[in-house]
């Protein structure tokens, strides 16, 4: 390749990382690591252009990269220039349904973050319906543990959504990273969602997408419930029966009358879902898992979960048990609300045993009785399930005892 050659490949590399950053398809740590790549293959003597890379490594698909080749002045995705009264400094966050970015409210001169819908789901109603009733559930909320809504419009054909901008890490993040939540930790941190949901579900709301991602912590401890996608009003009946049939949620987190996709959703959904949340934080590990996320779901309705003090080790047994009664697959099985739930988590930040949750007798105390000791009996609490049936426990008594006495009678002869 001649100089001049060269220098118009550089021209036309560069123009169109700057289009794809603008048109927040590639993120600039996304287009650093195409360029540094691009770097290292010319050192070999290997030439790429830099759209070439960006496919080859995910960040762009095809026909995104000839929607940018086909606008060279101008790709139509410029919406830091098109949302009046707001200046978007940085993209920091991009999912299947809209990109946020971390912005200047020129007004107020403060850091907010405008969730934009890309223009491509514009054209489905259902997708701008779902996008202003995020930022109508949102609004109707004020609770310090709750991302608080800002605006919520549309202009230059962008429907945006601005809200609190929240300095810190998810908890996927912490998850994500292989670090682990002690159980005092995680309570506190599920108290504060749990309040976070008592808030919504007082005012009708359900949130329906509880999960790691959704559940920011600022550097100072406090948590914030983010993403009000899903939510909807418990009272809204034809939002309900028009979502019949259909499974609404995440998966991994998803609890089972959303995966049936029941008419009768309420807030017992939200709590199952911060209980897999709880779950995975105290194990590291989703509660199941399958290759597809259809075989995940079958699992969350029909398989029963491994018990998390059984995964991990350092887990009381209250804790568990708390987790257990949040995933109940019978909605009538579960905490009915959050305050209850809230309760039994304040008993075990207090060292004492759950109220709600199903607990009984460590068998290890039943051990020490047994060898004659004469102590207080300890609380230490565990789900019933871990322990032998009653039925079958007087069973095995009564063979006891006429062992002893047939052992007597040979004895005696």
């Amino acid at each position: 390749m001649n100089e001049r050659a060269q220098i118009a490949s550089s021209t036309e590399d560069s123009q169109l990382g700057r289009l794809a950053c603008e048109s927040s398809l590639v993120s600039q740590d996304e287009l650093a690591s195409a360029i540094d790549r691009q770097k290292a293959l010319g050192e070999k003597g290997k030439r790429q252009t830099l759209s070439e890379i960006l496919v080859e490594m995910g960040f762009l698909t095809r026909t995104q990269l000839d929607r940018l080749q086909g606008n060279s002045e101008d790709s139509g995705g410029r919406p830091a220039q098109q949302i009046p009264g707001y200046q978007l400094r940085k993209k920091i966050g991009a999912g299947a349904m809209a990109v946020v970015y971390k912005a200047k409210q020129v007004s107020l001169d403060r850091t907010v973050a405008v969730k934009v819908l890309p223009k491509r789901l514009s054209l489905n109603p259902e997708f701008v319906e779902r996008f202003y009733r995020e930022g109508k559930a949102a609004a109707a909320l004020s609770h310090n543990n709750i991302v608080q809504a800002i605006d919520v419009g549309e202009a230059g054909g962008y429907h945006y959504f601005v809200m609190e901008f929240v300095e810190g890490n998810t908890v996927y993040d912490t998850i994500a990273d292989g670090e682990t939540f002690k159980e005092e930790d995680a309570l506190r941190l599920i108290r504060q969602v749990g309040q976070a949901l008592q808030h919504a579900h007082e005012r009708d709301i359900i949130h329906r997408d509880v999960k790691p991602k959704n559940i920011m912590i600022t550097p100072d401890g406090v948590v914030k419930l983010a993403d009000m996608g899903l939510a909807r009003a418990v009272s809204d009946v034809e939002a309900a029966i028009a979502e019949a049939g259909r499974a609404y949620g995440t998966p991994y987190y998803i609890s089972p009358e959303q995966i049936r996709g029941e008419v009768t959703i309420d807030v017992r959904a939200d709590i199952y879902s911060l209980g897999a949340t709880f779950y995975h934080m105290m194990t590291g590990r989703v509660p199941f898992e399958g290759p597809t996320p259809v075989a995940v779901m079958h699992k969350h309705l029909k398989e029963q979960l491994t018990p998390p003090d059984h995964i991990n080790m350092q887990l009381t047994s209250g804790c568990a048990a708390v987790i257990e009664k949040m995933m109940a697959k019978k909605p009538a099985d579960r905490y009915q609300n959050c305050k209850d739930m809230i309760e039994d988590i304040d008993c075990l930040l207090a060292g004492k045993p759950p109220r709600y949750a199903e607990t009984s007798l460590d068998h290890d105390t039943f051990a020490g009785l047994a060898e004659g000791e004469t102590q207080e009996v300890q609380q230490t609490y565990v789900i019933r399930r871990s322990g032998p049936p009653i039925w079958l426990v007087a069973l095995l008594g009564a063979v006891a005892a006429v062992s002893i006495v047939i052992n007597i009678i040979v004895l005696s002869t």
